[in-house]
């Protein structure tokens, strides 16, 4: 099978020399971090089976969020971590994108943008939200930011996790929502325009916008998505899902890279042919800033209202919620899981530590 840090093995210094000082250290870095992701270079455990004398190398990985290598454990593990936000209600996702007359900003000013773009689409719904017309009341809010299309086009959007109602004013009484209707998308959509207009004002980068941007339609969609368990199902491969699997990529030829997506209009099956230069183009542009959360709460789910969660279980009926729904499993390293022999299936016994190998930095 052939995977992300194959080609980026293969086709990367080419592309670092092409690019040199135009790329961004934490383009530099994740590449470096997903070439040594579980190889030597990054050192490991050797373990020994005696029953059959197998022998087995488990070398380390990077834990570089961007890794495809990397997420699957971390998801598992924030589900579990999430059980103290669940409400025995249903949710609505409600996702707001950025024009196309803002990407090219964007994807140039990551981290000034993605913050605004968080900041004001949050106060804007939970302002609509708060108008006695829709809830009513104080709702709460799990965003998370995803930045790429299914064939790795660059998209930014956030979502927005929503129980389906909100806590009164008195903070005595849930204001139920309806199951298929939370807020107005229209109202919602010239709200978080004009909010984000007035923050970008703020900034240096305001009048690099063409003034047509703030006549345009901005894209909103609000839909139900079930349960809270179901929801934040739904919302974890948002989090930590990297821009692509390797499992996703059918190919690589004649310098080509071919990978399969889905068509998020028709549902078909669908496979696109780049270079390898343009693949690991689009991979990087996906990568995030040097520590910026992707991941943030609001209203009665931000960190200063969790005191807030026990009232509206009770005011729900439900008191235990955090503690009935997903149940906890133990999450073990890779090398803590290759303790059984993969030949015979008896217990192996580690014997020999590996070293990282030193390496100059990306």
């Amino acid at each position: 099978m052939i995977e992300i840090a194959e080609i980026f093995r293969r086709y990367g210094p080419e592309y670092r020399k092409k690019f040199g000082e135009r790329m961004p250290l934490r383009h530099r870095q994740a590449m470096a971090a997903i070439e040594q992701c579980r190889t030597e270079a990054l050192g490991g455990h050797v373990y020994h089976c005696e029953a059959c004398d197998e022998a087995l190398y488990s070398y380390h990985s990077c834990k570089n969020r961007h890794c495809p290598k990397c997420q699957n454990e971390t998801a598992e593990q924030w589900l579990v971590e999430q059980r103290e936000l669940l409400l025995p209600t249903s949710y609505f996702m409600v996702t707001f994108t950025l024009p196309a007359d803002l990407k090219q900003l964007a994807r140039s000013n990551q981290k000034i943008v993605y913050n605004i773009l968080f900041r004001t689409s949050a106060a804007a719904l939970q302002q609509l939200a708060q108008d006695p017309r829709f809830v009513g009341g104080q709702i709460g809010m799990v965003g998370v930011l995803h930045t790429w299309t299914r064939d790795l086009s660059y998209h930014p959007h956030v979502h927005y996790l929503v129980p389906a109602g909100a806590l009164a004013p008195d903070g005595q009484r849930w204001l139920a929502a309806r199951q298929d209707f939370l807020v107005h998308v229209k109202p919602l959509s010239i709200l978080f325009r004009a909010k984000f207009r007035d923050e970008l004002k703020k900034t240096a980068l305001f009048d690099l916008i063409p003034a047509e941007a703030w006549t345009k339609d901005w894209v909103v969609h609000c839909q139900p998505v079930g349960s809270g368990v179901a929801a934040l199902k739904y919302l974890a491969p948002y989090i930590f899902r990297v821009a692509i699997s390797n499992n996703r990529i059918l190919d690589l030829r004649d310098d080509r890279v071919i990978f399969r997506y889905k068509d998020s209009d028709t549902g078909e099956t669908r496979r696109c042919i780049v270079t390898a230069e343009e693949f690991i183009r689009r991979f990087l542009q996906h990568v995030l800033p040097r520590g910026f959360v992707k991941v943030r709460y609001y209203g009665f789910f931000s960190h200063g209202n969790r005191h807030l969660l026990n009232q509206i279980r009770r005011l729900l009926g439900n008191a235990n919620t955090a503690k009935q729904t997903i149940p906890q499993q133990a999450h073990l390293a890779p090398q803590d899981r290759a303790l059984r022999c993969p030949k015979c299936g008896e217990a192996m016994r580690l014997v020999e530590t590996l070293q990282p190998k030193r390496h100059r930095p990306p």
